[in-house]
């Protein structure tokens, strides 16, 4: 079958699951973007930069199973890099196309802008492949093998591609596949697969505690619905690490509180560290969700389920599709009794009516507003530490970037996580510092009518970075906005209403009057004392300075 290059990719795209590309148009990517123009069932949506289109992408791709980003040669996929590079960190599937120079141009190596104008085609290349699992450069006789197999490796590996497009061939006509692009695993060796299914069920029968122990590529690999029938038949316990919240429910009674090392729910370290049957998920420890490196699996009995394999407690079974596993284990899986135990309930929140806010009380009143359903996004800070001691209702999505951690990711991945689900109520919580960083994408968030609550927790700076070092240094300090402003500065005659509390009671006001007006976005600042902390940060930030800063470095008072 014939069709044009540019053609072609947007089928793939489309075949995948991508409705809307997230980009930046540039000289080299405009032809392919008339294309996007005239293609039905698929849009070019514009970002304010390509920094910002890489995390809005990366929030598409946490809705949507993959997400696409669209940026130009060397200034618009450079600035672009650090977003990919979290993606890969945190094991977001991401497709990242770029256009570039004409193919006559690379291949005689022509000085052009956008580059180092000394004749090197290469270097974009190589400065993209330590953070991806593929970066090519396509052509018209290798697009359809190339393009293929990056897509391919993107959907299986849960990991970044990087594709360049010379802006001369899009409109080419070549000879394409008819049948349609699959995107199925390769199925297990019928073997191996049988003989880690039996492995498993045998010591899991002999197991006397038991637990699961989640993690974010249990999300990722499409672990998380297996999981949760294994456990609701098995009644198995489980745990998550602070990476993998709410993945599966936090008030389910068989979850037994969060894994952080020393700094764990009660009595969790214990059990997850001696138990003799512990499911994991390619957990990867850092000094976040390991309690600063005070994690000890030793003495457990490990049975690491990974996308392609399974790690049985030093026993290995490779050449398996990991999902064919868990669908054997769930059919073959003994039934146990349903728990008596009641599901977890947080106790209502009782305002203060004219008590500032404090970091103490404020999330534990956000847990009231947040409904089952909701997609939660925290930025990193103070977001994602005092949220991260509240158990998420039924359903609730929690989107942060643990790893990666880079400031100002969440309001571009709102953008991409509301276009790739827009019926979803999306709750964002971010602080200043970080709003700073990537305001600018509320600008595209209102263009393209998508209806967020946005929580601005002001405490004027970088509250993390004071507890860490500097607590009254300048350079933790930033200047301050008006905030609530910025949705009429930003688009005349928007629906988003804007709201500012300083108390308790006039949160609690603000929140009722947002749940009340479900069809308009929401913009809620809430100004904190910039000295205020949660609990953990006041522990975390200390912890740091040691960490980074050696017996002789600096250290606050």
């Amino acid at each position: 079958m014939q069709t044009t290059i540019g053609d072609f990719i947007l089928d793939r795209l489309k075949a995948i699951g991508i409705t809307e590309i997230i980009g930046v148009p540039g000289d080299f990517n405009l032809s392919f973007l008339e294309q996007i123009e005239a293609s039905e069932g698929i849009r070019f949506v514009g970002a304010c930069n390509e920094l910002n289109a890489a995390y809005a992408a990366d929030g598409y791709a946490r809705q949507r199973g993959v997400g696409c980003l669209l940026t130009t040669y060397g200034v618009g996929e450079l600035s672009a890099l650090n977003g990919i590079a979290g993606a890969r960190a945190e094991h977001v599937p991401l497709v990242s196309l770029a256009g570039a120079p004409p193919q006559y141009a690379t291949e005689f190596r022509w000085n052009l802008h956008h580059s180092l104008a000394d004749g090197d085609f290469a270097n974009m290349l190589d400065s993209f492949a330590p953070f991806t699992e593929v970066a090519t450069r396509v052509s018209p006789m290798n697009v359809v093998e190339e393009f293929d197999r990056a897509l391919h490796t993107c959907l299986r590996e849960k990991r970044p591609v990087h594709i360049q497009i010379p802006s001369d061939i899009t409109h080419l006509s070549i000879e394409v596949p008819d049948e349609p692009f699959s995107t199925e695993l390769a199925p297990s060796d019928p073997e191996r697969l049988n003989a880690a299914a039996d492995y498993v069920l045998e010591h899991l029968a002999k197991a006397k505690d038991p637990i699961i122990l989640i993690d974010q590529d249990t999300n990722r690999h499409g672990f998380t619905e297996k999981f949760r029938a294994i456990i609701d038949k098995a009644q198995l316990p489980y745990s998550q690490l602070s990476s993998g919240k709410a993945i599966l429910s936090e008030r389910h009674p068989l979850f037994i509180g969060t894994y952080n090392g020393a700094a764990s729910a009660p009595g969790v370290q214990e059990r997850i560290e001696k138990s003799d049957f512990l499911v994991t998920t390619n957990p990867r420890f850092i000094e976040v969700n390991s309690g600063s490196f005070t994690h000890n699996l030793a003495d457990a009995r490990v049975y690491n389920f990974g996308d392609q394999h399974l790690n049985a407690d030093g026993e290995y079974f490779v050449g398996i599709n990991t999902l064919e596993l868990l669908d054997v284990l769930l059919d073959r899986i003994p039934e146990a009794g349903a728990s008596t135990s009641a599901a977890f309930e947080p106790e209502p929140f009782e305002p203060n009516p004219d008590a500032p806010l404090t970091q103490e009380r404020i999330w534990p009143q956000m847990l009231g507003f947040i409904q089952e359903d909701d997609v939660v996004i925290a930025e990193a800070g103070t977001s994602n530490i005092g949220l991260g001691q509240q158990r998420m209702p039924e359903g609730v999505q929690y989107i942060n970037s643990t790893i990666w951690g880079s400031i100002g990711f969440t309001l571009p991945c709102v953008l991409g996580s509301q276009l790739a689900n827009p019926k979803r109520r999306h709750v964002l919580f971010i602080g200043d510092g970080s709003f700073q960083l990537t305001a600018q994408e509320l600008s595209t968030i209102l263009r393209q009518d998508l209806k967020p609550i946005i929580v601005l927790v002001n405490n004027d700076g970088y509250t993390i970075e004071r507890y860490i070092l500097g607590m009254e240094r300048e350079y933790n300090e930033i200047q301050m906005w008006d905030y609530t402003a910025l949705p009429k500065a930003f688009m005349k005659d928007t629906t988003m209403e804007s709201y500012v509390a300083s108390t308790e009671s006039e949160l609690a006001k603000a929140l009722d009057d947002i749940a009340a007006h479900p069809e308009r976005g929401a913009f809620l600042e809430v100004r904190l004392d910039a000295f205020d902390a949660p609990k953990g940060l006041q522990a975390f930030g200390p912890q740091t300075a040691d960490f980074d800063f050696g017996p002789r470095g600096p250290r606050n008072a």
